[in-house]
């Protein structure tokens, strides 16, 4: 594989986090990487800043990987 070839698993792993923002949100819970779920229902702001926060990583690994494709 050559070095002009864009990072595959950079849109991968972006596709990744996004379905998992996706899995969170319909389920209303959220792992937090201090080893906790947070519920919709109990802390709401915690809960939508984390999913945001998924959702952001995602677009923007997704983004790079459509840089490199299309540079401008």
């Amino acid at each position: 594989m050559s070095n002009l070839s864009p990072p595959l698993g950079l849109f991968i792993f972006g596709m990744g986090v996004i379905f998992l923002a996706v899995v969170y949100t319909y389920i209303g819970k959220v792992w937090d990487h201090s080893s906790a779920w947070i519920q919709r229902a109990k802390d709401p702001k915690k809960y939508w800043f984390a999913v945001a926060v998924h959702y952001l990583v995602g677009l923007g690994f997704v983004a790079y990987y459509l840089y490199r494709i299309h540079p401008l």
